[in-house]
């Protein structure tokens, strides 16, 4: 299950990318992480931690002429990947296609507080699908 964040958290802005940085985003979440640890085909084979936050809480600093897509499966969500170095540091997820998902493991640590990892069924994704919280990072973004 979700580690649900409270309304309104206190954000902090996180900075991350790819290895070549090529891509370089900033996004708003807060210093403690609440990520999915996703068991599917292509997390388990990356090592992707999950942050889903709102759109409006990611900014693509650089590097969207770098980027690959790739889709599989229901081809809904929207894998991106640095063309140059292969690091896909975040996707627009099946579960909030109206979102951003952002790997963890992308960001600069220097404003990361701690990181709490709750495991995802991603294997049994349309079982596992209603345990995600409604709404992209799980807290309510009043920035429209």
């Amino acid at each position: 299950m979700y580690a649900e964040m409270a309304p309104n958290p206190e954000l902090v802005t996180h900075r991350g990318g790819c290895h070549c940085g090529r891509v370089r985003f900033e996004v708003d979440a807060p210093a403690r992480l609440d990520v999915l640890d996703c068991n599917c085909s292509i997390c388990r084979l990356t090592g992707f931690l999950h942050l889903i936050v709102p759109a409006s809480a990611f900014r693509l600093l650089s590097g969207e002429s770098e980027l690959s897509e790739y889709r599989f499966g229901t081809g809904v969500a929207r894998h991106l990947f640095c063309r140059v170095c292969g690091i896909k540091s975040f996707y627009i997820p099946r579960s909030h296609p109206d979102g951003v998902d952002v790997n963890v493991r992308a960001l600069q640590r220097e404003t990361i507080a701690a990181i709490t990892s709750t495991a995802f069924d991603g294997e049994h994704w349309e079982q596992g699908a209603a345990q995600l919280p409604a709404s992209a990072g799980g807290w309510n973004d009043e920035r429209g």
